[in-house]
């Protein structure tokens, strides 16, 4: 059994989560609240969903690496020393000679929801092909994490699949995050369709109260509408409420953790920060996913990961570190 923490919360695992998937350049806005247009200027971020979730796997002092494609050139390049910096193993890592990386121009609004405009037509991260996995590093991973915008096009999609497969049949713990970015898909049909086809795979499902709403065609965010998206071989299917914290579902007994109260500046990868917490404690103890009282402690420290992630501008800036976390858990 993992040892814990004073607070009651397990301590961070040592097996490798490997989180899979895109990263990018997001451009964000000097001042809130104004729409793309009317911004003065804009600050280069660095973001994409899976490479937030391995950097705050690795700010917790957890083992992360990320498998995805950047374009050979100076942004890139810029990322891939950005998961360096922060402890990333970057094996995972292929550049693209004949595609950009991809960039995404984010709207913050007065109350730090974000709107986006993506340049990527293609993007290096659409074009990483099968062959190109390091499948001896996905085969070591202990959790293997993934979402659905690597879904949208070939090659990536095979990739993406063989992935999963390779982490799977290696006994890796198979994690789910949507990410819903609807301006990327062809449709909403099509949208739902690709999220839904890799479903029944995963172990641990994380999805937002706007992705259920889209997901089950339901404006009602219950329990009747979770469970309708739980499958025989879920552990836990979670849904995260903003500042209204999370609910949790597993076979045997389901719940909510409450959020913490902070000053919210930017949502940005508070999700990630979320994803990255639960999974770096479950990591080396997957018996806490079938332990209510250990399961909401976990989910409490990743309620205060995410809500540490929104009192600062950008994702990657704003993951917490485990001290940062306590002192808000004490407080």
């Amino acid at each position: 059994m993992a040892s814990t923490l004073s607070n009651g919360v397990p301590e961070t695992g040592s097996g490798l989560i490997v989180s899979f998937g895109e990263m990018l350049i997001d451009f964000v806005p000097t001042v809130s609240g104004v729409s793309l247009a009317e911004a003065p200027g804009f600050v280069k971020a660095p973001g994409g969903a899976p490479a937030n979730v391995a950097i705050a796997v690795s700010r917790l002092g957890g083992k992360a690496s990320f498998v995805g494609k950047l374009g050979d050139d100076e942004f890139g390049r810029m990322l891939a020393g950005i998961l360096e910096k922060y402890g990333v193993d970057g094996r995972g890592i292929n550049f693209d000679q004949g595609a950009r990386t991809a960039l995404a121009f984010v709207t913050l609004r007065n109350d730090g929801e974000r709107e986006f405009m993506f340049y990527r037509n293609p993007s290096a991260d659409m074009l990483l092909r099968p062959e190109e996995l390091n499948v001896e590093l996905i085969r070591s991973a202990k959790v293997f994490h993934y979402g659905s915008i690597s879904l949208i096009v070939e090659p990536c999609r095979s990739a993406h699949l063989k992935a999963m497969q390779v982490a799977r049949d290696a006994g890796a713990l198979l994690s789910y995050d949507p990410n819903l970015r609807l301006p990327l898909w062809p449709s909403e049909e099509e949208a739902r369709e690709q999220i839904m086809s890799i479903w029944d795979k995963a172990d641990v499902i994380k999805v937002s109260d706007v992705e259920l709403v889209f997901l089950t065609k339901n404006d009602k965010i219950d329990d009747a509408s979770a469970l309708s998206l739980w499958h025989p071989n879920l552990k836990l299917l979670l849904v995260t409420l903003g500042d209204h914290g999370c609910r949790y579902y597993t076979k045997n007994f389901h719940g909510a953790v409450e959020a913490f109260h902070v000053k919210t500046v930017d949502t940005t990868g508070a999700g990630d920060s979320f994803v990255g917490a639960l999974l770096c404690k479950v990591v080396d103890d997957q018996s806490i996913l079938e332990d209510e009282p250990r399961l909401r402690s976990v989910l409490k420290f990743a309620n205060a990961c995410g809500a540490i992630t929104t009192t600062k501008k950008g994702a990657i800036p704003a993951l917490p570190t485990e001290a940062e976390v306590v002192t808000l858990l004490k407080a």
